[in-house]
């Protein structure tokens, strides 16, 4: 099924056409909203409220983009938002759940039959890796996060974020330049 065919029959209301959009981008929300948020029970949460927002609004989907494009901006914007409120939530001191980056694993499984010693060091430098991806600011983890993490070309990434491809290409380049820095400083200090 073409997504034209698809879109004609959701916005018919076809529910059984709804439940081939999950099966079709719900891994790829799920991944997206993982990478953003890093907690896998809030990329659950953020997944569900997606499909949600994609069922209630189909209707106004203008077709100016793909798809795809279409639902992965939502993806984007349903984890920001849930990451602004969860600052909000903290700088006003207001109850807060603690989150563990040690409960949220990803949904990604990798046959590897490593030494336990290199699986141990891969482990702890995606975990640096990761640590310094959630320093960069908002607008260059999520450029980068889509880029580098999810794999979409640059316009894809300007279609999601709204923006043009050379602000998507300047976003990236000072997300690698921060990251270079943050990782830089972080072996300075401990490989020593």
């Amino acid at each position: 099924m073409t997504d034209e065919e698809l879109i004609e029959k959701l916005k018919a209301g076809d529910s059984a056409c709804f439940g081939i959009l999950i099966e079709l981008h719900s891994q790829k929300v799920l991944n997206i909203a993982f990478n953003i948020v890093r907690n896998l029970e809030d990329a659950e949460d953020i997944t569900q409220e997606v499909f949600i927002e994609i069922f209630q609004s189909i209707q106004h989907f203008k077709r100016e983009s793909k798809l795809s494009t279409w639902v992965y901006k939502i993806t984007v914007n349903k984890s920001l938002d849930f990451l602004r409120k969860k600052k909000r939530k903290k700088r006003f001191g207001i109850l807060q759940q603690l989150f563990s980056a040690d409960s949220a694993e990803p949904r990604i499984s990798i046959r590897n039959e490593l030494h336990p010693g290199i699986e141990l060091e891969n482990k702890e430098r995606a975990s640096i890796l990761q640590d310094a991806i959630e320093q960069l600011p908002e607008k260059q983890k999520t450029a980068f996060v889509l880029n580098k993490i999810e794999d979409q070309s640059y316009a894809e990434v300007a279609n999601i974020m709204d923006m043009s491809i050379a602000s998507v290409e300047s976003l990236l380049f000072r997300a690698k330049q921060n990251l270079q820095k943050l990782l830089g400083d972080y072996y300075e200090k401990n490989e020593k």
